[in-house]
């Protein structure tokens, strides 16, 4: 048992609601534990330099931590984010995009922005997991504007924490655990079962095959659930 009285392989106890942002295209807030992520997503009729004139769309994200979110104060990134939410940004960004028809879109770009209201340990896996949601809505409200003939996502995607944690796998790790674990990996993978991205590091031992055989499947244990629940509030 740990701290909060969970079982090795169980998730915190969370929700995803839907429309919370009235004015956005789409919005999800998820709670998982005691983090709470606020994602909302935007449409616009414009690309990156990159790609104008190519007749694709794209999908991006930004990250931050409002300022008592954690522990202590953050600062706000008034002028660019720091490198951690820039990683972080990237990462929900890319991952997103996997599943994402952008071919079909046109020249449109839709911005997830992803804001932490209270942070206690993943918050970037569940940026990731509410982003699908605020996403697919913002897809739905375009198929409604005739911008689109259907929503383009190939496939859901979802992502959870796993870590070694007093020599035990664990999943959907809260801060304390976070902060002293062995081991702290992140997952990232559809609902097929294929990893979009896998973020892991030996914090003090160094891990087995066996070991990552075990995190990786508890992690889909995760994500099959947390993807359960995101095409039940869609109502997919």
């Amino acid at each position: 048992m740990r701290s909060d009285g969970r079982q090795p392989d169980h998730l915190r106890p969370f929700t995803l609601e839907r429309g919370f942002a009235k004015f956005a295209e789409g919005s999800c807030l998820i709670k998982i534990g005691e983090t709470h992520m606020l994602v909302t997503a935007t449409v616009e009729d414009r690309v990156p330099p990159f790609l104008k004139g190519k007749g694709q769309g794209w999908v991006t994200a930004e990250y931050s931590m409002l300022p008592r979110s954690g522990r202590q104060r953050n600062q706000r990134d008034l002028m660019k984010p720091n490198g951690r939410s820039m990683e972080i940004q990237r990462l929900i960004g890319r991952a997103i995009r996997t599943v994402v028809d952008l071919e079909r879109m046109g020249e449109r770009t839709i911005t997830l922005d992803c804001d932490a209201v209270q942070a206690d340990g993943g918050t970037r896996c569940a940026a990731i997991t509410g982003a699908y949601v605020a996403l697919y809505d913002a897809m739905r409200w375009m198929v409604d504007q005739r911008m689109l003939k259907q929503v383009l996502l190939k496939e859901p995607l979802a992502a959870i924490s796993v870590g070694i944690y007093r020599n035990q796998e664990i999943l959907d790790l809260n801060y304390d655990e976070d902060s002293s674990a062995n081991t702290d990996m992140n997952v990232v993978m559809t609902e097929s079962g294929k990893f979009v991205e896998i973020q892991g590091t030996a914090e003090h031992e160094p891990f087995g095959a066996e070991t990552l055989g075990k995190m990786l499947k508890m992690a889909k244990k995760g994500i099959d659930e947390l993807i359960r629940a995101q095409k039940e509030v869609l109502g997919l």
